[in-house]
């Protein structure tokens, strides 16, 4: 049931009658309702539990990417809340219509056109978050530095102080990181999703695609493309599209693991069980 506080703060804020709610999808870690109004139909999700700035910094996330020249569509944010007293902290986005199918090959297209957004440095101006765990972003002027000292290093400390990963996977790491200056191609900082897999994006009933929860970064297109290939959900015409844009660097398949190593330990951190025993049969190698 959506908190009688937060129907009240948006009627309120955004002067609308709610006219009914819908449970609907929110992701693992948020409950989530369509809002029917007579100003339209709206998609708000909420968490009791969730940090201070959590919705805030998605909201944020939103924003930056609808500034990309790309056609892909990002829902527009309408209003977003801190937790205070009883107030859950929550998230109020146009609704969008999922659609039956959708034009993957344009998708693709699009992606490639959304990572021509460039910047100096890899990274953010501020911190953010991946599913609910905290993203650093601090800048750095090569790409191999931030994925190591901005995307594994801290997820590792967190795996091992948790007690899911064990201390001695370090010299293992140690290894591989020495070498990933000459294993990453170096490249110019890209506009990133950040959270690319299957369930972060949609057709809506026009075909095109729509990308939400988006966990942005200036970084290296590749890990884009590598996330999503690690759990499917992703067509051929989805890579067409984007290499007619965009041809993908030589050997991108070899590093594509590399790559996922970052969202691998966020699902161990997460999530625990078989993603340890993926992460370190991976790190045992070196």
């Amino acid at each position: 049931m959506i908190p009688n506080e937060i129907v009240d703060f948006i009627s309120h804020s955004l002067d609308f009658t709610l006219l009914n709610t819908r449970s609907v999808s929110g992701g693992s870690i948020n409950q989530a309702v369509k809002l029917s109004t007579d100003k339209g139909d709206f998609f708000l999700k909420w968490n009791r539990d969730a940090p201070d700035d959590f919705f805030e910094k998605e909201a944020e996330g939103l924003v930056h990417l609808r500034t990309a020249k790309s056609d892909i569509i990002i829902p527009e944010v309408m209003a977003v809340g801190q937790p205070k007293k009883k107030l859950p902290g929550f998230l109020l986005m146009e609704f969008i219509n999922e659609g039956s199918s959708g034009d993957s090959f344009h998708f693709g297209a699009e992606l490639a056109r959304l990572h021509q957004t460039k910047t100096e440095t890899f990274g953010l101006d501020e911190d953010n978050y991946i599913g609910s765990l905290p993203q650093k972003n601090h800048r750095h002027e090569r790409w191999d530095s931030f994925f190591i000292e901005e995307r594994i290093n801290p997820q590792l400390k967190m795996a091992i102080d948790s007690g899911k990963m064990g201390a001695d996977i370090l010299s293992n790491w140690g290894q591989l990181s020495s070498q990933l200056k000459d294993l990453l191609p170096p490249c110019e900082p890209s506009l990133l999703h950040g959270d690319l897999w299957s369930g972060n994006y949609l057709f809506n009933e026009d075909g095109k695609a729509v990308l939400i929860d988006p966990a942005i970064y200036y970084g290296h297109p590749e890990m884009d493309l590598a996330f999503s290939k690690m759990f499917g959900g992703f067509s051929q015409e989805f890579y067409d599209g984007y290499e007619s844009v965009q041809p993908l660097e030589p050997s991108f398949n070899g590093r594509i693991d590399i790559y996922n190593l970052y969202p691998l330990l966020v699902h161990v951190n997460l999530f625990g069980g078989g993603y340890i025993r993926q992460a370190v049969q991976f790190l045992k190698q070196f």
